[in-house]
Parts: C-alpha cells; structure tokens; sequence
C-alpha cells in the first residue's frame, strides 16, 4: 500500500484491532518513509447489495455516502467520527439482516434518522430535513415540536 503522503510503499502496523462486531479490522500504519500514520480498514468482501432510490434507479450501496451524509448532519455538533462509524455500522448490519441483494434508500433514511434521534436531536433535525424532504416550514415545525415534546417527558421522568 503506497504512503498518501509521501507515495512510499513501506509501513509498519502501529495498533490493530477489530471493529463491526468483529466484522472488520482497523490498522494504524505508520509511514516508514515520512514516519506521519494512516488508518486503514479491512472488511469481507460481500455481495454486492444495491440501493433502490425513489426514482427506482438501482446503486451499488455505499457506506462512505451514508456517513458523508452524517458527517454533513453533525456538522459542529459534539459528535465524534467514531459515533458516526458506529451509526454506519449498525445500519449496514440492519441492512444485510434484512435483505438480500436490494434495498429502498428509504428504509436506511428512516435507520439513520432513528439513530441520529437517540444520538444527537439537532443533527436529527438537520438530517430529517433533507431526507424527509419538507415542503414547507410547517412540515418542519412539527417535526421539532414532537422532538421538543419527547425531550420535555423524559426531563419531567
């Protein structure tokens, strides 16, 4: 694997370990040409697990867009990347227990607003807004107002 940095092709692994419950490993690397580290993932290479979107056209199904999507949602939220990772994975692993070979991009909209909901209420709001695809402020309005009801029966229990 060639350095990012530098372009060496010489590394040594600084720390592994297993991630996904046990379905993927992360290596820090560290550069031996440019001593600067790098983090790489391994994961089984699965079948390939296609997307059907609204229009009905069909993607392959990819994890990194989701957590751009999230990353896009946490924006100066006290999220960490890690969180997020943990979000992607537990949507994948719903993905894959649920179905086969095609998915709605629905149903990994609605399993990510239901966690972004437990994680953080304001990246919820900022990610439902764009998925949920409001028409108008009161559509929006209401959304906040059944986060702001939850929130204040749990403050009173």
């Amino acid at each position: 694997m060639r350095c990012p940095f530098c372009g060496a092709d010489d590394d040594r692994v600084v720390d592994s370990r297993t991630i996904s419950e046990g379905r993927a490993v992360r290596r820090r690397r560290e550069c031996l040409g440019c001593n600067k580290r790098l983090t790489t993932y391994e994961r089984i290479e699965e079948v390939p697990l296609l997307v059907v979107k609204k229009s009905q056209n069909r993607q392959a199904f990819n994890r990194t867009k989701v957590l751009d999507g999230l990353i896009a949602a946490c924006q100066k939220r006290p999220v960490s990347v890690e969180q997020m990772e943990t979000v992607v994975d537990r949507v994948e692993k719903l993905i894959r227990e649920k179905f086969d070979h095609e998915v709605p991009s629905v149903f990994i909209g609605e399993v990510v607003s239901i966690q972004l909901k437990e994680l953080d209420p304001v990246a919820y709001v900022r990610f439902a807004s764009v998925y949920q695809e409001f028409a108008d402020i009161s559509e929006f309005f209401q959304a906040l107002t059944a986060l702001m009801e939850k929130r204040e029966v749990e403050d009173v229990r």
